[in-house]
């Protein structure tokens, strides 16, 4: 079984940033490719950023692309999200993830934390 533990979600202010960091437990981290995924009230969780498990395959949503950074500490079993420029649609809770692509196909996960939230407000 897998353990997840996000952290580094805060209030900012627009044009702010966060560095999130989520901690995995459990399996081997360096096999799974990592995902962040995010949930605005009232809408369905979106993907947000993956990367592959060597961390030298980025991938990103288009609505963060160029503001966010997603990176991995396999040493540390550790996944980071660096949010620039962040804007009032990024406030949402933030969620990590072990298997990304087969949660965008469709797949059901079982294994979601309880997220850090991030708001940004003026």
């Amino acid at each position: 079984q897998v353990s997840l533990v996000e952290s580094g979600g805060g209030l900012v202010q627009p044009g702010g940033s966060l560095r999130l960091s989520c901690v995995v437990s459990g399996g081997t981290f360096s096999r799974y490719v990592m995902g962040w995924f995010r949930q605005a009230p009232e809408k369905k969780r979106e993907f947000v950023a993956a990367i592959s498990g060597p961390g030298d395959r980025p991938y990103y949503a288009n609505s963060v692309r160029g503001r966010f950074t997603i990176s991995r500490d396999n040493a540390k079993n550790t996944v980071y999200l660096q949010m620039d420029s962040l804007n009032a649609e990024d406030t949402a809770i933030y969620y990590c993830n072990t298997d990304p692509f087969a949660v965008v196909a469709g797949k059901e996960y079982d294994y979601w934390g309880q997220g850090t939230q991030v708001t940004v407000s003026s």
